[in-house]
């Protein structure tokens, strides 16, 4: 295997629920650990926070995630992005779609300036999602 870029995205006390969202939009298989599971729970309230997350899918994405407990720092915000690409425009398309149902679409999916279709959304879990589909080559 090469170098491969995955992304990590830190929730608060919601990665299970996130990770489980993101496996029906996705595919492939989920597996996650809990703090108490890797014996690094500081009290009962870590316990079941989840502090590995990994998402392999069968077409290759993979992204990881894990809850941020109390006693570290939790910033949110606009500072991150998932981006998907490809030619595959039935399951990006796809996806777009599904990542979209409860979150916010803040570029409908269409033609942009490069030619290839472009959207932009954020999901219900405050990520958001860059969509680009290939133009057909000519």
């Amino acid at each position: 295997m090469g170098i491969q870029l995955n992304p990590y995205i830190n929730f608060k006390a919601n990665t299970r629920e996130a990770m489980e969202f993101y496996k029906t939009v996705f595919g492939g298989e989920l597996k996650m650990q809990t703090f108490k599971e890797y014996h690094a729970s500081q009290g009962p309230a870590e316990d079941n926070l989840i502090m590995h997350a990994e998402l392999r899918t069968v077409r290759g994405l993979m992204f990881m995630a894990s809850d941020t407990p109390e006693r570290m720092e939790y910033h949110p915000g606009n500072n991150m992005t998932m981006s998907l690409s490809g030619d595959d425009e039935k399951a990006l398309s796809g996806y777009f779609e599904k990542l979209s149902v409860g979150g916010k679409v803040t570029q409908p999916l269409t033609k942009a300036l490069w030619e290839d279709t472009f959207g932009m959304c954020v999901d219900k879990f405050g990520i958001g999602w860059l969509v680009d589909i290939s133009a057909p080559k000519k």
